[in-house]
């Protein structure tokens, strides 16, 4: 493949990982996706997805933040870390942050605290927020809403919401990550026609990984885990979806990415020897 791409979103510090991460990373180069943007989802994964940045520094960035999930576990006793964590230069945004009433793994309330927490330190810092929502939209909508003049801007991580919502989000300015989900015959074919009506300059991809595996792989691989290898496959139904190249598509996502998370274009040099976990 000539073309290179960016994952925005893949959770690499995930444990399914430790015994292969580094040659997970020198096969998804290898595929093409030559940048990625690990996931911070806590406090010690934020960390860890910094560690991992720092080794790559050439085509890696972090996000730190607090997933809806853990809303709990950051308090106000937390708040100094996360902004340190948040200042380090490997950090390109604020998150995984929003609210998951799916699941209500941390109480809806508690949800709300921390992500307003996170959407303030986001403005204090000057740094862009990644963002996730399932079943919470309105109270999601709102709690952004009110933070948004004082925001370097926002990516709805893993969108696989309705045209309502989709449209929602682009009036508040947000840019839009759509992931293997448009593969899902089951869930996500409302996404194939949604995506003709993403602004171009709003577009990205991300996988997810190790999760969200896209269904329509062919062959299918042997794990159900997903890989950041997977993304041009995702690159080519979207484009498909939205009646342009392969080549097209990836060079509109690849920039927006690397605008949107303050990484450049170089070069990416040979990954280095594997190793099976993080320093």
């Amino acid at each position: 493949m000539s073309f290179a791409l960016t994952d925005i979103g893949l959770n690499l510090t995930h444990d399914s990982f430790d015994h292969d991460r580094e040659t997970v990373i020198a096969q998804a180069v290898a595929a093409g996706v030559t940048h990625m943007v690990i996931t911070g989802a806590t406090l010690d994964g934020s960390r860890a997805a910094i560690a991992l940045a720092r080794r790559h520094p050439r085509c890696m960035r972090a996000t730190a933040g607090v997933h809806p999930h853990h809303a709990q576990e950051l308090q106000e006793a937390e708040r100094g870390e996360l902004r340190r964590l948040l200042r380090e230069p490997e950090v390109a945004a604020a998150g995984e942050c929003g609210l998951d009433y799916f699941r209500n793994l941390s109480p809806p309330v508690e949800q709300r605290r921390a992500f307003a927490l996170q959407l303030e330190l986001a403005a204090e810092v000057g740094k862009p927020v990644f963002l996730h929502q399932r079943d919470a939209h309105a109270d999601f909508c709102a709690i952004l809403r009110e933070r948004l003049p004082a925001l370097a801007g926002g990516v709805a991580h893993c969108f696989t919401g309705n045209g309502a919502e989709l449209d929602d989000c682009l009036a508040m300015g947000l840019s839009i990550g759509i992931t293997g989900w448009i593969c899902d015959e089951r869930r996500g074919t409302h996404l194939r026609e949604l995506v003709r009506h993403i602004p171009a300059e709003r577009l990205m991809l991300e996988t997810d990984a190790p999760y969200l595996l896209p269904r329509d792989l062919v062959p299918r691989p042997a794990t159900r885990r997903n890989e950041p290898r997977w993304l041009p496959h995702i690159n080519a139904v979207v484009a498909r979806c939205r009646g342009e190249s392969d080549e097209a598509l990836a060079a509109l996502t690849h920039a927006n990415s690397l605008r949107f998370f303050g990484m450049t274009a170089a070069t990416v040099p040979a990954v280095a020897t594997p190793v099976a976990t993080l320093a």
